[in-house]
């Protein structure tokens, strides 16, 4: 079994991490497996959503593999060039559902902060243990938390390395929902199932133009004209979505 799955089901792809005993932490070889998922995932059209997960029970992902003979070979970026740290940003273009449980640590952490959708365990805790164990290598991790975070939250996470348990975490808007560690998939799917309810191309399309003025002030964000968006005015699904309306029936996407 490789050390990442991937896999697919009508319209969403599984990317799931599976080295448990190694609390998935990424290795060099985990790092190209999860370049090429993400650069299949934007590049197939058929593919509408994606899930992230991990096997095993104590961890989704305990951060970089920092064990001596397992150093990147590479410099795409930990996680696959989706959390853009030590190397050029990747960014997924279809909606990303991460479901974590148990230790997500460091760039796990990281990783799972590009998701849409975040679906946690009960048992989950979140943590950036960098500082705390004395190895500072890229910040792509701090920059995240300090933008997803209440600031002090954030900064106090940051400078002692201290968890967040998952109770938290929600009350803070990190995870869209917790459920019970037998009901993570489940949770995961049903979310899925809602993604690929919607116009998959224009899912897409808002994605794009949220994330790309995601830091611009409203006036630059409302004064700015999306390609995408645009473009989605000349496909089958926005015709389908008319006629679906008018007809009072679900729309049948197509995504072209």
């Amino acid at each position: 079994m490789a050390d990442v799955e991937f896999s697919r089901e009508g319209h969403v792809a599984h990317v799931r991490l599976n080295r448990p005993k190694s609390l998935n932490a990424i290795s060099g070889e985990m790092n190209q497996l999860l370049h090429d998922a993400w650069l299949e995932i934007n590049n197939d059209p058929d593919i509408w959503v994606a899930i992230l997960s991990a096997e095993g029970e104590k961890a989704f992902c305990a951060g970089a593999d920092v064990s001596g003979d397992a150093e990147p070979t590479s410099r795409i970026a930990f996680g696959g060039g989706i959390t853009g740290v030590g190397g050029p940003l990747l960014t997924l273009k279809k909606p990303l559902v991460a479901a974590v449980h148990g230790y997500v640590l460091g760039g796990g952490f990281e990783m799972v902060m590009c998701a849409d959708v975040m679906v946690a365990a009960s048992n989950t805790q979140f943590g950036m243990p960098e500082t705390k164990a004395g190895i500072m290598g890229e910040s792509g991790i701090m920059h995240r938390a300090i933008r997803q975070l209440p600031y002090r939250i954030a900064m106090t996470m940051i400078l002692t390395g201290e968890r967040m348990p998952v109770k938290d975490a929600l009350n803070f808007g990190l995870v869209s929902e917790v459920v019970e560690p037998a009901d993570l998939m489940a949770a995961a799917q049903r979310w899925a199932d809602k993604l690929c309810a919607a116009s998959p191309l224009a899912a897409q399309a808002a994605k794009a133009a949220v994330l790309s003025r995601l830091d611009m002030p409203l006036e630059v964000a409302l004064a700015t004209r999306y390609e995408p968006i645009e473009a989605y005015a000349f496909t089958a699904d926005r015709l389908e979505g008319r006629q679906a309306f008018a007809e009072k029936r679900k729309p049948q996407w197509q995504g072209r």
